[in-house]
């Protein structure tokens, strides 16, 4: 069976890498799955790609689509057109794709124009909030999928609140859980890379903004860089907090910082440093004291590796860890919402009884073996 996956974002790297581990591990069965990989070069940076196939042993793509730099309908719209193009060459028995980016959309409209089955990996999640292009591209994504891979069980309520059909739900737990099951061990081998930032386990904070509704929104990167520069000055501050803050760039928003003397003041109080490695940013999240970012992903992973979050935004499609107190929202227009948060989750008990969501590592295995079902049904 031929399984055309379509990748596009840093996140869908990472979480490809522990499921096309299985594909590969298929290749002795009998009911062998082949994977071919697209890349749609939604990320086209180095460091946010090619670095990633490398260093977690995926591999290679065997298309590169170089889609990048434009518009959400420009990318998407182009991403259709060169997807189905691979899709009629290839022939596959399925087309893969994972989350909510543009590459997901464009994906599985492909197939569904061209009736191949469609599966989607980390599927039912919803912020609902239909303003953020994610939220669009999961919900339509998840209603042309043939097999949801739904990774929680408040995943598979929000796909049958919807009316989907509950034959094309699956429950798998959260392939994030099997990428920190392989990797998070060996992201100790860089614990030197703490040492040459002048990093202590623990007594740093490590924030990420990339979001262009944080980004685009210059009143509210403005608060989001004064918050960070405020916390960060200990002896300045009525925290009385003496933290770092590190700060790895992601390229939107260092080219916004550059154009804005007043960004590129507040950010002296900062750590910047350049986008990083999967592993050394793995080993950045489980040695931090807190985590503040806009990620989705970054709150899971924090999650997974047992350090509080507090993510800046109104809203979150991992609703188990608000209502957990792993993570915690902060309005990215208020100073005072944003300080309380980063002291409520500095206080954060983390030795606290903590409740399994995402399974114990091994939904990779849990999806071949679904996929496999399908085929044979």
């Amino acid at each position: 069976m031929k399984i055309l996956t379509i990748l596009g974002a840093r996140p869908q790297f990472i979480k490809a890498a522990a499921l096309s581990k299985e594909f590969i591990l298929t290749k002795a069965s009998k009911n062998k799955l082949i994977e071919t990989i697209v890349h749609t070069g939604q990320h086209y940076d180095y460091e946010m790609s090619e670095q990633l196939f490398e260093e977690l042993d995926i591999p290679k793509p065997s298309y590169n689509l170089e889609i990048g730099g434009g518009t959400h309908g420009e990318n998407t719209g182009r991403m259709i057109e060169k997807v189905e193009k691979v899709i009629v060459a290839e022939a596959p028995d399925f087309v893969l794709v994972y989350g909510d980016t543009d590459s997901t959309l464009a994906g599985a409209l492909a197939a569904s124009k061209l009736k191949i089955p469609i599966l989607h990996v980390e599927s039912g999640l919803r912020s609902f909030n239909r303003k953020q292009p994610e939220e669009i591209n999961r919900v339509i994504t998840d209603h042309l999928s043939d097999i949801c891979f739904a990774p929680t069980t408040q995943a598979c309520i929000n796909l049958k609140n919807e009316g989907i059909s509950p034959r094309r739900i699956i429950k798998t737990d959260d392939v994030m859980a099997d990428t920190s099951r392989i990797f998070g061990e060996k992201s100790n081998n860089y614990l030197n890379f703490l040492k040459d930032l002048n990093l202590i386990k623990n007594k740093y904070i490590l924030a990420t903004i990339h979001r262009p509704e944080n980004t685009n929104d210059l009143i509210q990167l403005k608060n989001i860089i004064n918050c960070l520069a405020f916390i960060s000055k200990a002896k300045n501050n009525s925290l009385k907090i003496d933290l770092p803050i590190i700060m790895p760039i992601h390229p939107r928003t260092k080219s916004i910082i550059e154009k804005i003397s007043e960004l590129k003041i507040l950010c002296n109080e900062l750590k910047i440093i350049k986008p990083v490695s999967y592993l050394k940013m793995v080993c950045l999240e489980k040695n931090a004291k807190i985590i503040i970012t806009d990620s989705g992903g970054i709150q899971k992973e924090a999650f997974l590796h047992n350090t509080p979050c507090v993510t800046v935004r109104r809203e979150t499609e991992w609703v188990e860890l608000i209502k957990s107190g792993w993570n915690t929202l902060a309005n990215p227009s208020s100073s005072k919402e944003l300080i309380g948060s980063i002291e409520k989750q500095l206080n954060f008990n983390i030795y606290q009884t903590k409740e399994n969501f995402y399974g114990n590592g091994y939904a990779s295995s849990t999806i071949v073996k679904k996929i496999q079902e399908f085929k044979n049904e």
